[in-house]
């Protein structure tokens, strides 16, 4: 459903299936929020700006490195693009940097984590957005939800850490206005920077950073490395972003088997810690994530408010028809994939 959405809104069977891929990864984790729903503020910007895409194309490149046009394409298209490169020339050269810029929701980074990291490589990933975030002590947005990741192979399981440093993410409050949902306290402002657990109040106005001056630090770090990517200094709505990637291969430092089972070493010495009396076990990062995917995955089912549903077909329908339309009843299909 997602592909034929995705389709219908002008995207190839491969690009369709890549944006699917990742929604659908995102509802097996438990991030609904980055799931279907998204596939609804996807085409919600389409309406809002037009197909302004122009096909992705590297404007620089080194052995070790390259810089990317995402061509105002969808970022889940221009960061699998980015970090197959990045990959291709780790494998080669041991190391590589690459940034890509003109893009927009690059979703969650992990997922791209993984790739390198089913490859033996090392990475780091960061994303800047739009100014939906106040930076410690202000009320007005001049930071991106900018997530950030880290990603370790290990000799079986691989340490994915990905977090966005604003108290809350573009796209939970996004879902909770689409479901008539309250925000938590104290994660964003209205319009005249006052606190606000409304949605919309909040999308008019600006997100807290997470972690206080910590989390609003590293925030700036990802919007200035973002910028090393290509995007503006502070990105418009939903329009060029920036992303960087770095991927090392192991066996730079010494033999990546080694490195390999340290990590996954690590990871069993921090699994095995004393957890405090009545907490919890202790996790590594990454271990919920994978559990609600196995458990998902083993269900053969997700659930997805009916809403999301009735849209991503309405979405589908409509915009095949208005296709139809423009063609009509003689001319050949333009989407060969169908909606």
């Amino acid at each position: 459903m997602v592909a034929r959405a995705m389709a219908a809104l002008g995207h190839d069977a491969t690009e369709s299936g890549i944006i699917a891929d990742h929604l659908i990864d995102c509802e097996l984790r438990g991030a609904g929020y980055g799931g279907i729903a998204r596939a609804i503020s996807i085409a919600e910007r389409f309406a809002r700006t037009g197909d302004r895409r122009r096909p992705i194309c590297v404007i620089h490149e080194t052995p070790v490195s390259a810089r990317i046009d995402g061509g105002d394409n969808l970022g889940y298209i221009v960061a699998h693009r980015a970090m197959n490169i990045a990959m291709e020339k780790a494998e080669a050269s041991g190391i590589a940097v690459v940034g890509a810029s003109n893009t927009w929701y690059t979703g969650m980074l992990s997922f791209y984590a993984e790739m390198a990291a089913a490859r033996g490589l090392v990475s780091m990933i960061a994303s800047n957005a739009s100014p939906w975030v106040a930076p410690y002590g202000a009320s007005e947005g001049r930071l991106g939800t900018n997530p950030i990741c880290f990603g370790f192979p290990g000799a079986d399981e691989p340490v994915i850490y990905d977090i966005g440093t604003s108290a809350i993410i573009h796209a939970e409050v996004t879902l909770a206005q689409r479901l008539g949902n309250q925000l938590p306290e104290n994660v964003a402002f209205d319009e005249e920077g006052r606190p606000t657990r409304d949605p919309a109040a909040a999308l008019a106005g600006a997100f807290a950073a997470w972690g206080g001056h910590r989390g609003s630090g590293l925030a700036i770090v990802v919007q200035l490395l973002g910028i090393l990517a290509g995007s503006a200094a502070v990105p418009p709505e939903l329009a060029e972003f920036g992303c960087l990637i770095v991927t090392i291969r192991p066996d730079l430092m010494g033999p990546a088997e080694t490195f390999r089972q340290n990590v996954s070493d690590f990871g069993r010495a921090v699994r095995a810690a004393r957890p405090v009396e009545g907490g919890p076990p202790v996790r590594m990062p990454f271990d919920r994530s994978r559990k609600e995917r196995a458990d998902r995955l083993a269900k053969d089912r997700i659930e997805v408010a009916d809403i999301f549903i009735d849209r991503l077909v309405e979405v589908a329908n409509r915009i095949s028809a208005d296709k139809s339309a423009v063609r009509g009843p003689g001319d050949a299909p333009t989407d060969p994939q169908g909606a």
